[in-house]
């Protein structure tokens, strides 16, 4: 059967596919954010999944304020990188795996969670900045994608909670589809920040590490998180983070972290974070 062998948690700071795309990762204010994203590269190659299910949000690229979807998943052949103002990003277009999303849609759906199911989807900069952090630049993505996108952006969005027992439910989903595939999940988004208003600017690294070390250890403590506690602490756009919580319930029970980077990301005064995990 088909099995989720591993979870990357990573930020989807939009400067960072720009400083891909225009070769400026080695240039000082991003040079040390990518060389502390080898590693994970590294995991992920030696991994060689051959589906990655990444969750993300939509920044109205696939949807807008007339169709607010709290939870959509994509179905399609193929999904281009969508036109977010400046034109698509030069990164290959990446390929689906319809029948095996369609099998999750239904398991998910019979499972208690009413998805929306998207026949067409481009995916903006919360999908395919994660594909660069984890695969730099290659020709193609060494994997099939399926988007699942989550609203963090229209209030009321999920809870922590209600993402953790997605993942758990996607784990389920995964155990009963009779192919061989191996699974990574991204969950992205986050971490504390927030881009407007008097708190502009503001990051928590204390917050931000503190949901790094309960992610493995605590992630039931993690998921009680509300969504005062996030904007309070973590920034208007903390909320990201349930949609770790996505990715983390999918690993099972018990995960192993591989790996972690956390930095203040200079060129665009966010927090920005990754980490590694395996199902024990």
């Amino acid at each position: 059967m088909a099995e989720i062998v591993g979870g990357i948690g990573t930020s989807h700071i939009p400067g960072i596919g720009a400083a891909v795309d225009k070769g400026k990762t080695q240039e000082p204010i991003w040079k040390n954010l990518f060389d502390h994203y080898e590693p994970a590269r590294e995991w992920l190659a030696e991994l060689a999944p051959d589906v990655a299910i990444v969750v993300f949000n939509d920044h109205a690229s696939a949807f807008s304020m007339q169709l607010i979807p709290t939870f959509a998943i994509g179905v399609a052949d193929t999904f281009l990188p969508a036109d977010e103002g400046y034109g698509r990003r030069k990164v290959p277009a990446a390929q689906g795996a319809p029948e095996l999303a369609w099998h999750l849609t239904e398991r998910l759906i019979l499972d208690g969670f009413d998805m929306t199911i998207a026949n067409e989807m481009d995916i903006d900069h919360g999908c395919t900045v994660p594909l660069s952090i984890g695969c730099d630049q290659p020709d193609e993505w060494p994997f099939a994608i399926i988007p699942l996108c989550v609203n963090v952006i229209q209030y009321p969005p999920p809870t922590g909670a209600r993402c953790l027992a997605l993942g758990q439910a996607l784990q389920r989903a995964v155990a009963s589809w009779e192919g061989d595939e191996r699974i990574v999940v991204f969950g992205t988004g986050g971490m504390s920040h927030q881009l407007q208003g008097e708190r502009a600017g503001l990051v928590n690294a204390d917050f931000d590490t503190a949901f790094l070390d309960g992610l493995t250890a605590d992630p039931d403590g993690v998921a009680a998180i509300d969504h005062v506690e996030y904007l309070r602490d973590a920034g208007s756009e903390g909320i990201e983070l349930v949609m770790w919580m996505v990715m983390r319930g999918a690993l099972g029970d018990n995960a192993t972290e591989r790996y972690r980077h956390y930095q203040v990301a200079a060129a665009s005064n966010t927090a920005a974070g990754l980490i590694v995990l395996e199902p024990a």
